[in-house]
């Protein structure tokens, strides 16, 4: 427990201070590690997560409903946050030539939704990413967090870079963004923390977390394929960032068996 709240809430807090000391993510090599984590993100969604959930529950129907309500639950979200939980910047004044009218849509939002509605929306879905991970006993034997873990984590740091790029270039200074960093990492860790308290209490059922799950599965999967389909925006084919998604969804598959 001590570890997954560290690695939750060090994770973005470390990668958001990373934005004093690099001054853009306007890079490919950034864009690169989004691939690699978005690619990892969905694999482990679909090779780990949901067999495991399919298989500890037989309300197969509702499993499937609360999945669908994650990934549009997601999409609401992403009104508010222009996508920063999948490592979207745009920083005002920018959109130059390879700025499409989506990116255009996203800066629109980021002047238009305050900071605190920004960080609001990204605590509720990092606060839900939290929840995924408390009592992995109930799943039964073979489901293990360190492999979702590691798939939170790597799409947490570009999230929260994003984050301090904008909030950065919003609130005019570095120094007023980092108070909205501080609570967005502390925010997985109070998810992990009540719900594995609501568990313990039998406030919230066995039935109950796996339909918490299935919901924050909704999410990867919009979260997962937005971050791959966006790479290629032109739907161009480009080796580099097929090579990095392949690599991505290796690695969630060499995880999920190691740890079996």
């Amino acid at each position: 427990m001590i570890l997954k709240l560290l690695v939750l809430f060090l994770t973005p807090l470390l990668s958001g201070l990373l934005s004093y000391l690099v001054p853009s993510a306007r890079n490919s090599n950034f864009r690169l590690l989004l691939v690699f984590a978005g690619s990892y993100l969905f694999a482990i969604t679909v090779v780990h997560i949901l067999p495991e959930l399919y298989i500890q529950n037989s309300e197969v129907a509702l499993i499937g409903v609360f999945v669908l309500c994650g990934f549009f639950l997601q999409h609401l979200l992403e009104y508010f946050t222009s996508g920063v939980e999948h490592g979207h910047v745009h920083e005002p004044h920018h959109g130059h030539h390879h700025a499409q009218d989506h990116a255009h849509d996203h800066s629109h939002h980021h002047h238009s939704v305050s900071a605190f509605v920004l960080l609001l929306a990204l605590c509720i879905h990092a606060f839900l990413e939290g929840g995924m991970l408390a009592q992995p006993s109930t799943m039964g034997f073979h489901y293990d967090v360190t492999a979702i873990l590691v798939g939170i984590a790597l799409h947490r740091a570009p999230a929260s870079f994003a984050l301090m790029t904008v909030l950065t270039s919003q609130l005019h200074s570095k120094k007023k963004a980092f108070p909205y960093l501080f609570v967005f990492s502390l925010a997985a860790p109070i998810g992990l923390l009540l719900s594995t308290f609501f568990v313990e209490t039998k406030v919230l059922s066995e039935a109950g977390l796996i339909y918490l799950y299935a919901l924050v599965s909704g999410n990867f999967l919009y979260i997962s394929t937005t971050i791959v389909f966006e790479s290629s925006p032109d739907h161009r084919f480009n080796a580099r960032k097929f090579s990095v998604a392949i690599a991505g969804a290796l690695a969630a598959v060499i995880v999920e068996h190691i740890l079996k």
